[in-house]
Formats: C-alpha cells, sequence, structure tokens
C-alpha cells in the first residue's frame, strides 16, 4: 500500500531537516536543547504491532525496540508523556502502524477501539485530538439509523463488561492492503448484530466488501437448537479473542457473557478480499458451552498455516475419536481455502472436574513457540484457571493419538503430553504467558511473576524464578521489549488491572509495571513511584495488554489511552 510503506523521500528531507537543526545547535553548544529537541520530534520506525500480542504465535515480543532499556527506564527518566482521550473502555490491545501518510503529512499510527463503538487513528508521538475516528454504529458503516452498542444493564444481563458492549476483541491490520479488520458488536430494539468491517487505514472509511453480517446455522441437537438445527445465538455469543489474519482469511472465536446459555463455542472464517464465509466450527453442537474466551489473548497460528485455541468449560464427547464435543480442550485446525479442519487436539483428564466446576482451561491464551532446539522442535503452551501448563508437541499433540485419557479424579495427569506442571504452579490463568530467549513468563491471578527457563526446547519447571508482587485477578499478561537479545535491553512490561471496577473491587487506576526481562527480581518502574500521581494510569480494564514499540508503552484504560516514555531532560523526577 503507497500510504503505509516506508517514504524514503519524506523520511530522508526530514533527517535532512532535523541533521541542519541539530548542527546549529550543537555549534552553540546547547546540547541540553538538542536532547530536548531530539525528545520531542517524532521519529518514524519501521516496527509494527499489527494483531494481539506482536505476532500470531502470541508470543508478546518486540525485539526491535533500541530506545528503552534497564538502564533508562526508571522514575527518573521515564514516565507518563501524554493521554489520549476516547469514548468508552478499551478492552482491546492498541495497535501500531509506521509511517503512514495522512493529508500529505507522515505519521506512526496508534489505532485504538472501544466499546462506544468507535475505532480512532492518533499520531503515536504526540498529544492531540484523533487524526480520524469512525463509528461502527452509523449509516456509513453498514449500520441501521438508531443502532448503538449494547447496555449490559438491559441485555445481557451481566456484569462481565459495563456500561457498554461495542468493539471487545483486538482487531487485525493488513498493511499491505491498508485495512484494519474489526469486529463490532450492536443492538437495535430487540435486534442484535456481529459485524465484521474493513476499514481504510488512512480514513477510518469502510472499504469494500465490508461490512458482513457474522451470521450461520448448522446441524446440532445442543442448547438453544430447533429441530435438529443449531444457530449462532447475536445476542449471547461475545468476539473476545483477537482476530487473526491467516494467509488470506480473517478468522473470528466466540464465547460468550457470564456463562449466560445457550451458547456455544464458534469459529468463523471469512476471506479477507471478497468476506466470503468460508467455513463454520462449532465445539459442542449436541451440547452446550465449550467457549472460546482466552482472556482476549488472540486466535495463535503457526507458519505451517495451522491454528491453535483452546476452548472453556463444556460438553466433551468420551465416547468417540475424534470427539463431536470439544470442551476444555486445546484444538489445532488445519486452514486449506479457509477450511475449519480439525487436525489434533488434546484435553487434560481432569475434564469433566474441570467443567462441573468452571475451571476453565479456556481462560487463558494459547502460545505457539518459535522453533526450539532438540526432539521437539514445534511447542505450545497453555494453562487454565486450575494453573496447571501444559506443554504440547504441535506435530503430534498426544503419544498415540490418545488424545484424551480420562480419570475419576480432579487431579491434573497427563502423561500423553510432553510436559505438565503441577496444578497452581502459576496461580489462575486468566491471561496468557510471553516468551523471550528461551524463557516462558506468567503473571497467574493470585499470585507472583514467574519465569521458567527452556532447557533443549523445553520449558523446566524445576527451575521456575519468581518476584515478590503478587497481584489479584484477572493476573496479567506481560510483553517483552529487547533489542535483540543484547544484554541491558530486555524488559518486561505488564498491567495490573485488578482495580477493574464493578463487579471488581474498583474502579481504580491500572498499574503499568517493568521488570528486568533477565532478572524478574528487579523491578525497575511501575506508575505507582513517582510523587503526585505524576505516572498515574486511568481506571483499569479488564485484560488489558500494553503495547510497546519506538521508545513508548501504551496502554488502553476506562477513558483514555496513556502513553509512556522517556521524559524531557531536566524534566521533574519526582
Amino acid at each position: 500500500m503507497q500510504q503505509v510503506r516506508a517514504n524514503r523521500h519524506h523520511s530522508l528531507v526530514r533527517l535532512t531537516q532535523r541533521t541542519h537543526v541539530f548542527s546549529q545547535f550543537l555549534n552553540r553548544s546547547c546540547v541540553v536543547a538538542v536532547l530536548f529537541l531530539m525528545a520531542a520530534l517524532p521519529s518514524f520506525a519501521q516496527t509494527s504491532v499489527l494483531t494481539q500480542h506482536n505476532d500470531i504465535g502470541r508470543t508478546g515480543q518486540n525485539t526491535s525496540e533500541t530506545i528503552l532499556t534497564t538502564s533508562n527506564v526508571n522514575v527518573s527518566q521515564f514516565g507518563r508523556l501524554f493521554t489520549l482521550p476516547v469514548k468508552g473502555q478499551i478492552y482491546a490491545q492498541p495497535l501500531y502502524v509506521p509511517n503512514v501518510t495522512i493529508n500529505g503529512a507522515l505519521h506512526n499510527l496508534l489505532i485504538v477501539v472501544t466499546e462506544r463503538e468507535f475505532v480512532y487513528a492518533f499520531d503515536a508521538d504526540q498529544p492531540g485530538a484523533a487524526l480520524w475516528q469512525a463509528s461502527m454504529v452509523d449509516v456509513a458503516h453498514g449500520a441501521a439509523k438508531n443502532e448503538h452498542a449494547l447496555l449490559s444493564s438491559n441485555t445481557t444481563g451481566c456484569t462481565d463488561m459495563q456500561p457498554y458492549i461495542g468493539i471487545t476483541s483486538t482487531p487485525v491490520i493488513d498493511p499491505n492492503s491498508g485495512t484494519i479488520y474489526v469486529e463490532a458488536k450492536s443492538q437495535k430494539g430487540s435486534n442484535f448484530f456481529h459485524r465484521l468491517h474493513a476499514l481504510d487505514l488512512t480514513t477510518g472509511n469502510e472499504k469494500a466488501p465490508g461490512p458482513v453480517v457474522i451470521s450461520a446455522t448448522v446441524s446440532g441437537t445442543g442448547d438453544g437448537s430447533q429441530g435438529g438445527m443449531l444457530t449462532f445465538d447475536d445476542l449471547r455469543q461475545l468476539n473476545r479473542p483477537g482476530l487473526l489474519l491467516l494467509n488470506g482469511s480473517i478468522y473470528l472465536a466466540y464465547a460468550s457473557h457470564c456463562d449466560s446459555g445457550p451458547y456455544h463455542g464458534w469459529m468463523f472464517a471469512y476471506d479477507a478480499a471478497t468476506f466470503a464465509q468460508q467455513s463454520v466450527f462449532v465445539t459442542t453442537p449436541n451440547g452446550g458451552l465449550g467457549g472460546f474466551w482466552m482472556a482476549g489473548s488472540g486466535v495463535a497460528a503457526d507458519a505451517g498455516n495451522s491454528i491453535y485455541i483452546s476452548s472453556g468449560n463444556g460438553s466433551f464427547d468420551t465416547q468417540h475419536v475424534p470427539a463431536t464435543e470439544l470442551g476444555d480442550t486445546i484444538i489445532k485446525f488445519g486452514t486449506t481455502s479457509g477450511d475449519l479442519s480439525l487436525l489434533d487436539y488434546f484435553t487434560p483428564s481432569d475434564q469433566a472436574c474441570l467443567s462441573n466446576e468452571d475451571a476453565d482451561l479456556g481462560s487463558g491464551g494459547v502460545l505457539v513457540l518459535p522453533d526450539q532446539p532438540g526432539t521437539y522442535p514445534h511447542i505450545l503452551v497453555a494453562a487454565g484457571k486450575e494453573g496447571a501448563i501444559y506443554v504440547v508437541n504441535r506435530d503430534q499433540m498426544t503419544a498415540g493419538n490418545q488424545h484424551y485419557e480420562g480419570r475419576n479424579s480432579c487431579q491434573t495427569d497427563d502423561p500423553q503430553i510432553l510436559e505438565e506442571s503441577a496444578s497452581g504452579a502459576i496461580g489462575g490463568m486468566w491471561a496468557m504467558p510471553a516468551y523471550w530467549n528461551s524463557t516462558l513468563y506468567f503473571w497467574g491471578a493470585g499470585d507472583n511473576l514467574k519465569s521458567i527457563p527452556l532447557v533443549n526446547g523445553l520449558p523446566d519447571f524445576t527451575h521456575i524464578t519468581a518476584n515478590s508482587p503478587a497481584i489479584q485477578f484477572p493476573g496479567a499478561t506481560p510483553s517483552i521489549s529487547s533489542n535483540g537479545n543484547t544484554v541491558g535491553s530486555a524488559i518486561l512490561w505488564a498491567i495490573d488491572s485488578s482495580n477493574y471496577g464493578s463487579p471488581g473491587p474498583g474502579p481504580g487506576p491500572a498499574v503499568l509495571h517493568a521488570f528486568d526481562a533477565t532478572n524478574i527480581s528487579k523491578e525497575l518502574w511501575n506508575s505507582t513511584q513517582a510523587k503526585h500521581n505524576r505516572d498515574r494510569a486511568g481506571n483499569a480494564v479488564k485484560f488489558s495488554v500494553p503495547t510497546i514499540v519506538n521508545g513508548k508503552v501504551y496502554i488502553g484504560t476506562s477513558t483514555v489511552v496513556d502513553v509512556y516514555g522517556l521524559l524531557a531532560p531536566l524534566g521533574p523526577a519526582h
């Protein structure tokens, strides 16, 4: 796309202008002024964050961060720079696209979506009004007149998200076509809608072929079915996991609000170019529940175009192989031509107990690791409310393709997978881990931040390192910034969102933390350290994930995006 490609001419002109200005200052020996100018001027980076948790494996790592280091992220040099006001809570992770030309000017774009149905494009490097904003419930974006976001108090009867329900999942951006793919839920009277939108990155205008209403009917006798057919429920289903763009198809996954049935785990595939529905998969067509939750973590995939996702509590078929009902299961899909075909799966031995006790496996996201040394180069890790970490071979998920080894007890024991930690090893998981430099990082609910080394390509559960702070529900999804594997560059970032508000203990501010990723016992900085609330964030939103890129950290809250970075020289330290 012309606007998104690095505009070398503009960049060279800007670089020449900056060099001339800098040389004038230097000739006057005004070093401090030069440093201030360098901090103030936007830089045009090449790193992008186009999907939830940075990549399709959902590793959460940005290994091209050259500005922030363990030596300058401290209370004297690092803090909140500015805020970007929005309408509605920000559940989705902010996304970042560098070098976009809008109205003849080059910008690094921050894309933000909210529960009030708005999509915003901000200049990521400076405060101010949005470069554009678009409402997914206006006529120009395919909605009917007077369509609006849901009010949870009189629709879902659920307190999981309030007061509004609109855009919840993290969008995905195709930089080649300059398209933002967004799923939005809306209401008019007693009718409810889920739409997949295609927005122009430079204007927010709807692009052909969008939008399309998400709908489907499949064979099934499960909860809510009629006459042997099961229809997607527009009111009860919720698109929570981040969208996946893979090999020309968009994948969307659904659970519900507050376990309010009848509902099922639905996954859809749409052709990104035509919005033709390519396939539909339902986890429990002849049963119930089995939703795709994952605390907003994105639908994961690998380089072979296979998809990995975990389902929540619900029906499981113990009689057939392959099973026809797949509650509490890690699922591998094939995706040839967008066709969601069940290739493989793993179900914990205590699935019945997990389901009966609402101890979902699918409360946490699936992390597809980069290729590893050793016997098993292709592994994934996942964990749920039980707090057991499952390490699974993606090439053959269970020994002998057993898939499930049922037990009568509620003790998890699964010798058919590669490894399994003790139950509760990481607290409860309503989040997902991060990966960097042969290390996994988990921060479960009611537990400490923990790092787990990989030895010969497999996690070593005998050498788990924990730091001192513990956070409460829902825990946190860490992200890593680093300059490759350079010593002193790796920082772990995480948001404590436990004060997310009703029905939680808040409302209260989110707390952004920064730790040395090579030594997590060393906290570098957090947003409560500076005096006079200098770095205080907006009120917390459940499951929020930071975006770290180009020397800044972006976090979504209830009313604003808070932007953190290096403070101007001689600025206030406390």
